[in-house]
């Protein structure tokens, strides 16, 4: 892969449990395929844009052609990086990483989706630790924000397990009714304090400058 050109195809995340890298292509069928087959109940929506009101084809191409849109239109000052999650090398979901300004503002933002079959089993909470390492002790960042609904009750409770603290609602308008946001801070200073999940970081120094920051 031109890892030269492109170096966050080289970036790697490691947990105890889980590896977190850019997809190949083939992988990035195998994540598609995971969306299709479902990531909530039916009965919920936890994404401010509903994709996955969409038929099953619909949702696992949207998945590769989101992929590809982000990397496309990556500045150093405006990324989100969509990490491909591996639990004992099976694809289970996805964990992104986001940010605009780094290295000014050194606020960085994530989201995730997990397969519902890989639910309840500590990984949501695993791979949110591992960007989150990256964002501090990589990045240098000072301070996450997290945002989910009042009945995004597991994506809550990953939040405050990893040590943040609430920030604030917001009303919005999911399948035509409202629902109410809720808004997550995390601070360096709390993210030691629960910092429990041991990360390592492969590859990162050669990315650095399409983060935004020096070398």
């Amino acid at each position: 892969m031109p890892t030269e050109h492109f170096p966050l195809l080289g970036l790697r995340l490691r947990t105890p449990r889980l590896e977190l890298r850019l997809p190949s292509p083939d992988e990035l069928g195998a994540l598609a395929n995971v969306a299709a087959q479902g990531v909530h109940a039916p009965d919920t929506m936890p994404f401010m844009v509903p994709w996955t009101d969409r038929p099953p084809a619909e949702i696992a191409r949207e998945v590769v052609q989101h992929h590809w849109l982000t990397l496309g239109q990556w500045t150093p000052d405006d990324w989100q990086l969509n990490f491909t999650v591996f639990h004992a090398g099976e694809v289970v979901g996805q964990q992104d990483l986001r940010a605009r300004d780094l290295a000014v503002l050194r606020q960085v933002g994530t989201g995730s989706w997990l397969g519902r079959r890989h639910h309840g089993k500590g990984i949501g909470t695993e791979m949110r630790a591992a960007v989150l390492h990256l964002a501090f002790t990589g990045l240098g960042a000072d301070e996450a924000i997290s945002r989910a609904f009042s009945d995004s009750h597991a994506s809550l409770a990953v939040s405050r397990k990893l040590g943040y603290r609430d920030n604030g609602t917001a009303r919005q308008v999911v399948r035509g009714a409202m629902t109410v946001e809720r808004r997550m801070r995390l601070t360096r200073a709390d993210w030691e304090k629960h910092a429990t999940t041991p990360v390592t970081i492969e590859g990162l120094a050669p990315c650095l400058p399409m983060f935004g920051l020096s070398t």
